[in-house]
C-alpha cells in the first residue's frame, strides 16, 4: 500500500491551483504571446519566398482581396494577395492554373496557420499561359462570343477609321501610309497601351468609347482597326483578357482586329468582325484602291454608254436597211405626176369646148326692140297678178303700238317728276344731275327746285326773302340746307 502512496512532489503537481516550481522561473506564455512569438520567428526566418503550385480555392472577396490555396503533390498552403497587388495582376487567377508565387510566410493567428502573402503572382511558363488562354477561349466560346453568324461585313468605303493602339509605333504609321497610298481617308486614333499592366482595360475603354458615340456624331468611325506589331505570347497577352474581347464582341461597330504577326492570334482575333494577319493588312482591308474604283467606274461609265448606243446603232442599221428597199420618190411620184398632166390636157380642152360652144349661143342670140318690150310685158303681168293683203301690214303695227303705249306707261311711272304732283320737290345741280344728298348739295353754286307747277333756282347757304308765313301747323324753312 505504501508504493501506491503519491510522494510529495507527485501530490503538489496534482494541485487545483498552479504554482510555481522550485528553482523554475518561467512565466506561462499566453496564447497571443506564442502565437506572436511563432509569427516573427516564420517571418524572419521566410522573409521572401517564391512558390510554385497549382491555384484552388480561388475566391475574390468583395474588398478586392484574393484568397486561395497553393498545392503540389504532397503538401497545401494558403495563400492571400491584398487589393493593391491585384492590380498589377496581369492575368485573371482561376482554379488549376500553375503559377509561380512571390512573397512572404506569415501566419494568422485566428486560425493557428500559416500562409504566403503574395506580392507577385506569374503563370508557371508558356505552357501554363497557354493551357489559361484555352481554358478562356473555351468559357467564351461557350456563350457565342466567337459565332461566325454574328460577324459583320464591313462597309466598302468608311469615310472615317478608328484605330486603337500606341501613338508612338511602328504600327499606326504604317497603317497611315497604307490608308493614303490605297485610298485618303480620316483617321481617328484612340491613344492607348498596347503591354503591361492596364494595357487590356486601355483598350477595352476605347473600343466601347468608339462605340458609345451616337449615330450621326461627327467624329463616329464607319470601322474599327484594333491594332498592334508582334510580340510573345506574353506581349500580346492584353489581347487575349476576357475584358477586351467582350468589349469587341459587343461593339456596334465593325472592328477589324491586326495584333501581332501573321503567325499570332489572339482571342480579339475570334471576336472581330475580320482578323488581318498584320496592321497593314487591317488597312488594305478597310479600303479599296482609289485608282481601282476610278478605272472601275470608268468602265462601267464606257458599259453604259455602249449599251445606251447599242439600240441606236441598231436602230440606225435597220432603218438604213428600210430605206434601201423602198422606191425613190421620182417612181413614187411618177404616176401621179402622168395623173396630174392627163386630168391638166382635159381640162384644157373642156374649157376651150365650153368657150367655143358659149360663144356659138352668144352669136345665136339677137337683141331687139321686139325682144326687150316682151321681157317687159311679161314682167308687169307677172307683177298685175301679184296681190298684197292689208292684214300682212296691219298686224304688225298693231303689236309695235302696243308695246310702245305699255313702254309710255312704265315711262310716265318712272318720271322723276311724278312725285311732285304730291308735294315733292326734286333737287337738281347745274348740270341737271339731281341731288340726293346734303354734301353733294352744298358743293354746288346755285340749285334748282322743281316743282309741279315751275321751277325755282336758290343758293346753298342763303336765306331766301321773307315770305308771308303760311298758315297751318308746318314752321316755315329760312333756310333750305341751314341748321
Amino acid at each position: 500500500m505504501a508504493d501506491l502512496l503519491p510522494d510529495d512532489d507527485a501530490a503538489d503537481s496534482a494541485g487545483l491551483v498552479a504554482r510555481g516550481r522550485d528553482g523554475d522561473n518561467a512565466e506561462p506564455l499566453s496564447v497571443s504571446d506564442l502565437a506572436q512569438a511563432l509569427k516573427r520567428t516564420v517571418e524572419d526566418r521566410f522573409g521572401f519566398v517564391r512558390l510554385r503550385g497549382e491555384l484552388s480555392g480561388v475566391k475574390r472577396a468583395a474588398s478586392g482581396h484574393l484568397y486561395a490555396c497553393l498545392k503540389d503533390e504532397g503538401a497545401v498552403i494558403d495563400a492571400v494577395m491584398w487589393r493593391i497587388s491585384m492590380a498589377r495582376l496581369a492575368f485573371v487567377p482561376e482554379d488549376g492554373l500553375e503559377v509561380i508565387a512571390s512573397g512572404k510566410i506569415t501566419t494568422y493567428p485566428g486560425r493557428s496557420k500559416y500562409q504566403i502573402v503574395i506580392e507577385r503572382l506569374e503563370l508557371a511558363g508558356e505552357g501554363a499561359l497557354l493551357a489559361l488562354l484555352e481554358k478562356t477561349k473555351a468559357r467564351l466560346a461557350a456563350e457565342g462570343l466567337f459565332d461566325s453568324a454574328n460577324k459583320r461585313a464591313l462597309p466598302f468605303l468608311p469615310r472615317t477609321i478608328g484605330v486603337v493602339t500606341s501613338p508612338t509605333g511602328a504600327v499606326i504609321r504604317d497603317i497611315l501610309h497604307r490608308l493614303a497610298d490605297r485610298f485618303p481617308s480620316r483617321v481617328i486614333v484612340w491613344p492607348v497601351q498596347v503591354q503591361g499592366a492596364g494595357a487590356a482595360e486601355q483598350v477595352a475603354g476605347a473600343v466601347r468609347g468608339f462605340s458609345a458615340l451616337p449615330e450621326g456624331h461627327a467624329d463616329r468611325p464607319d470601322l474599327l482597326i484594333v491594332a498592334r506589331g508582334g510580340g510573345s505570347i506574353e506581349d500580346l497577352w492584353s489581347f487575349n483578357e476576357e475584358i477586351v474581347v467582350r468589349a469587341i464582341a459587343a461593339s456596334t461597330i465593325p472592328v477589324i482586329s491586326a495584333v501581332g504577326h501573321e503567325t499570332d492570334t489572339t482571342l480579339a482575333d475570334h471576336a472581330a468582325d475580320r482578323r488581318a494577319p498584320t496592321p497593314t493588312a487591317a488597312a488594305e482591308m478597310a479600303v479599296p484602291v482609289r485608282a481601282d474604283i476610278i478605272a472601275a467606274l470608268a468602265d462601267f461609265a464606257h458599259r453604259k454608254r455602249r449599251c445606251a448606243l447599242a439600240p441606236v446603232d441598231l436602230g440606225r442599221e435597220r432603218l438604213a436597211a428600210r430605206a434601201d428597199r423602198l422606191p425613190s420618190a421620182d417612181a413614187l411620184l411618177q404616176p401621179q405626176a402622168q395623173k396630174l398632166d392627163d386630168l391638166g390636157e382635159r381640162l384644157r380642152r373642156a374649157l376651150e369646148g365650153r368657150a367655143a360652144a358659149g360663144r356659138e349661143r352668144l352669136g345665136a342670140l339677137r337683141l331687139g326692140r321686139a325682144v326687150l318690150e316682151r321681157a317687159h310685158r311679161d314682167a308687169e303681168r307677172k307683177l298685175a297678178g301679184m296681190r298684197l293683203s292689208p292684214a300682212l301690214l296691219q298686224r304688225p303695227l298693231a303689236e309695235r303700238r302696243d308695246r310702245l303705249a305699255s313702254l309710255a306707261r312704265l315711262a310716265g311711272q318712272l318720271h322723276p317728276d311724278r312725285p311732285l304732283a304730291r308735294g315733292y320737290v326734286r333737287v337738281t345741280g347745274a348740270g341737271g344731275t339731281s341731288i340726293t344728298t346734303r354734301a353733294a348739295g352744298a358743293a354746288e353754286e346755285r340749285l334748282r327746285l322743281h316743282f309741279t307747277d315751275g321751277m325755282l333756282d336758290v343758293v346753298p347757304g342763303t336765306a331766301p326773302r321773307p315770305r308771308p308765313r303760311p298758315s297751318g301747323p308746318a314752321p316755315w324753312q329760312e333756310d333750305l340746307f341751314g341748321a
